[in-house]
C-alpha cells in the first residue's frame, strides 16, 4: 500500500491535526549499557536504579499482536528501540515475527552500536534491512563524555563494519551536538564515513525527559553545523525520500554520499509527524515530549479482544494533537514531567 492511499483511506485514523498513522517505535528493554548526559544520566540511573523486570516488559507475543494492529490502522514501518535493544535475550526471533506481519514493509533498529557485530548476522537473516547507530563523537575522552563513561568509539565502528559487510544498508549514523562538548569534534566523524555508504546524521540536543539539564545554549543549530560541513565540503540540497521524512538530507557534490540534520529545536517538524511510541511494558505514547500515555499492557492481560485493542489504538490516534517542539519554539512550553527518552527511544 503505497503512503499517499494509506494516509487517505477513509478506514484509517487521522489524528486532529489531520496526520496519519504510519510508524510505530517500539522499546524492547528500558535498561542500557551507556549512560548518556542527555539521556540516561548515571546520577540518577545509577546501580540501585529500579529497571522492569522480565514479567513487566511486554513479551515477544504481545508485542507482535499489537505491531499487527498498528499495521491494521496503517503503521508500515516498525523501529525497534531501547534503551540498548541488543540488550534483549533473543532479539532476532521478535525481528523475524514483525518483518512476517501483512503490511510491513520496513523493520529497522536504532542501538549505541557496542553489541552490533555480535547480533547482526542474525537479525539480518531475520529480515532486518536497516540499522541506525548512536555515535557522538570518535575522540575516546569525547565519546566516554558523551557515553557517560562506557565503551570506546572503535566498538561502535566495528559493529557498524559488519553490519555493511553482511548488507545492512543504509547505515544511519546518529550524532547528538552538544555546544562546548562534543561540536568540536563533528567534521571528524563526518570525514570517517564519508565514501562509505554511511550517512551521519546531526541531531540538535533536545530537551527530551526531565534530567538532561537542557539548556538553549547548548544546542548548536543544524544550519550552524551545516554551514561548518559545507566550508569543508560543499554540500547540495536533497528532496525528502518520503513525506514527513525528519531529516533534511544533503548530498557531498564530491560524490561522497549524503548526511541529514535533523533540527526539532530550529526547525520543528510536528505538522508531518506519523509516529507513536511503544513503551517496554505496554504504555502508547503519541509524542517523544508526552507527559502521559495509554496502558495497553492492562487490557492486553486481562483478555481484550483484537477488536477491543483496535479500538483503543484508533480512538487514542484521533484524539491526539501534540505538537510539543512547535510550542517550545513559541516559547510556551509549560512544566509537566515529560516522559523520559530510554524509556519510549529516540
Amino acid at each position: 500500500m503505497s503512503e499517499v492511499v494509506s494516509l487517505q483511506n477513509p478506514a484509517l485514523p487521522l489524528d486532529r491535526r489531520g496526520r496519519g498513522l504510519r510508524d510505530l517505535r517500539i522499546s524492547v528493554m528500558d535498561r542500557c549499557n551507556f549512560r548518556c548526559p542527555y539521556c540516561m544520566p548515571k546520577e540518577t540511573f545509577g546501580e540501585g536504579y529500579r529497571f522492569l523486570s522480565t514479567a513487566e516488559r511486554l513479551s515477544f507475543g504481545e508485542i507482535t499482536r499489537l505491531a499487527a494492529l498498528f499495521a491494521e490502522l496503517g503503521v508500515r514501518k516498525l523501529r525497534l528501540t531501547g534503551g540498548e535493544p541488543l540488550l534483549r535475550a533473543g532479539l532476532g526471533e521478535l525481528v523475524g515475527d514483525l518483518a512476517a506481519l501483512p503490511g510491513i514493509e520496513d523493520v529497522a533498529l536504532t542501538t549505541n552500536g557496542v553489541l552490533l557485530a555480535r547480533h547482526a548476522a542474525e537479525l539480518h537473516a531475520q529480515g532486518l534491512r536497516r540499522v541506525t547507530v548512536s555515535l557522538d563523537s570518535l575522540d575516546p575522552a569525547v565519546f566516554r563524555a558523551m557515553s557517560g563513561g562506557y565503551g570506546e568509539p572503535q566498538e561502535i565502528v566495528a559493529g557498524i563494519t559488519m553490519a555493511l559487510a553482511i548488507g545492512l544498508a543504509p547505515i544511519k549514523v546518529n550524532c547528538v551536538v552538544k555546544r562546548g562538548v562534543n561540536d568540536h569534534t563533528v567534521i571528524d566523524l563526518v570525514d570517517r564515513f564519508r565514501g562509505t555508504g554511511v550517512v551521519v546524521r546531526m541531531i540538535e540536543y533536545m530537551d527530551v525527559g526531565n534530567r538532561n539539564h537542557w539548556n538553549r545554549d547548548t544546542v548548536v543549530s543544524s544550519r550552524e553545523m551545516r554551514d561548518r560541513i559545507a566550508a569543508r565540503w560543499p554540500l547540495e540540497a536533497l528532496e525528502p525520500t518520503y513525506a514527513g521524512e525528519v531529516a533534511e538530507r544533503y548530498r557531498f557534490t564530491d560524490g561522497s554520499g549524503e548526511i541529514g540534520f535533523i533540527s526539532s529545536v530550529s526547525q520543528p517538524f510536528c505538522g508531518a509527524c506519523t509516529r507513536a511510541r511503544l513503551s517496554s511494558e505496554g504504555v502508547l505514547y503519541t509524542c517523544l515530549f508526552a507527559t502521559h500515555g495509554l496502558d495497553l499492557r492492562r487490557p492486553l492481560r486481562d483478555g481484550a479482544s483484537d477488536d477491543e485493542l483496535r479500538a483503543l489504538l484508533r480512538t487514542t490516534w484521533q484524539a491526539r494533537a501534540d505538537r510539543y517542539s512547535e510550542i517550545r519554539a513559541d516559547g510556551d512550553v509549560g512544566h509537566e514531567r515529560k516522559i523520559e527518552m530510554y524509556y519510549i527511544g529516540g
